[in-house]
């Protein structure tokens, strides 16, 4: 590939990039990673409502904002870094999934807080720490239940990309067997027992002591797990969701965990978020709610500033980019 140019790099301040959390060292590692671009910076919807006729026809690298929503007031925008890893949200936007602007993920920056989340709510739930919790506040010494041990279960691991690779390595090394699902099966992973198909979902599923959500949001994936899926695993096995909340079809869940077709769920993301204060969910003492907040970091920033820098290097040189988005899969 050739060489390219940059004209002028737009970031966007917002949910994660503010003076607070983008802080001299980045702006300086962007500016030396491209010294002839223009570096301009909007710190709110106001900013860049008052500045978007002036500098949106110059701009061709974004950062920061949601392109699908912009697309029409950045006519010479070449590519876009995205702040978190799914896109789901392309599916709004036609115009800009058949456009030929580059959009690349934070692949690979949620890997370490994720992978330590799933483990958290597996090792909370095996060993019945939430009613402990609960116990505690009611001054309660109950050493009733059984207590379960992660080590020698089976693991399934339902998307294996840059999360779920990291929660296999984890999982190995806890002594846990791990079973993978993956679009393509014959995509391996050295942390990964056996890989699966779709077709073979529901095998991997009866298998596992632990089914854990690791999928992109992409219509392939919503409803992945129905009543059939949740009937298929062990009375004694749980499911883990950090992927999306829509993976799920969250009124069978409900009922699998009323009827105990299941022993309990670790939940991070669902089909409404925030979760209704009338979601059966929240009163269920088999099951963990956080809220949505696995990939929560304080080294988030800088994970992502290495990725975005390092795209800026490989752009001007003409190489390919890291973390490059199939926008039409959607991931």
């Amino acid at each position: 590939m050739k060489q390219r140019e940059i004209n002028t790099i737009l970031m966007t301040y917002g949910f994660m990039l503010s003076d607070e959390s983008v802080r001299k060292d980045h702006i300086d590692a962007i500016q030396t990673a491209a010294p002839s671009a223009k570096l301009v910076i909007t710190r709110s919807k106001a900013d860049w409502e008052q500045q978007k006729d002036e500098i949106g026809p110059r701009v061709d690298v974004l950062f920061g904002m949601n392109p699908g929503q912009w697309h029409q007031k950045l006519p010479n925008l070449r590519w876009s870094q995205q702040l978190g890893a799914g896109a789901d949200w392309l599916s709004a936007y036609t115009d800009f999934v058949n456009s030929d602007v580059i959009l690349t993920n934070a692949s690979g920056v949620h890997g370490i807080p994720i992978s330590e989340h799933i483990l958290a709510l597996m090792f909370a739930l095996s060993r019945k720490i939430h009613d402990s919790v609960r116990n505690q506040t009611l001054h309660e010494w109950d050493r009733r239940g059984n207590l379960g041990e992660i080590e020698g279960s089976t693991m399934g691991l339902l998307g294996v990309g840059a999360i779920g690779s990291k929660t296999a390595q984890k999982a190995k090394a806890l002594g846990m067997k791990v079973l993978g699902y993956r679009r393509n099966p014959g995509q391996s992973d050295p942390n990964v027992d056996e890989m699966f198909g779709p077709e073979g979902l529901n095998d991997l599923i009866a298998r596992s002591d632990w089914v854990v959500l690791t999928v992109a949001a992409t219509p392939e994936t919503d409803g992945l797990i129905g009543e059939n899926q949740l009937r298929a695993m062990k009375p004694s096995a749980y499911i883990i969701n950090i992927a999306r909340g829509k993976v799920i079809d969250e009124e069978a869940l409900i009922t699998a965990l009323r009827e105990k077709w299941i022993a309990g769920a670790g939940l991070d993301v669902f089909a409404r978020e925030p979760l209704p204060g009338d979601s059966p969910l929240w009163d269920m003492k088999n099951v963990i709610i956080t809220p949505h907040f696995a990939g929560a970091t304080p080294y988030y920033i800088d994970r992502l500033m290495d990725i975005f820098t390092e795209n800026l290097r490989r752009y001007q040189a003409g190489e390919p980019l890291i973390n490059v988005v199939n926008k039409t899969l959607g991931y």
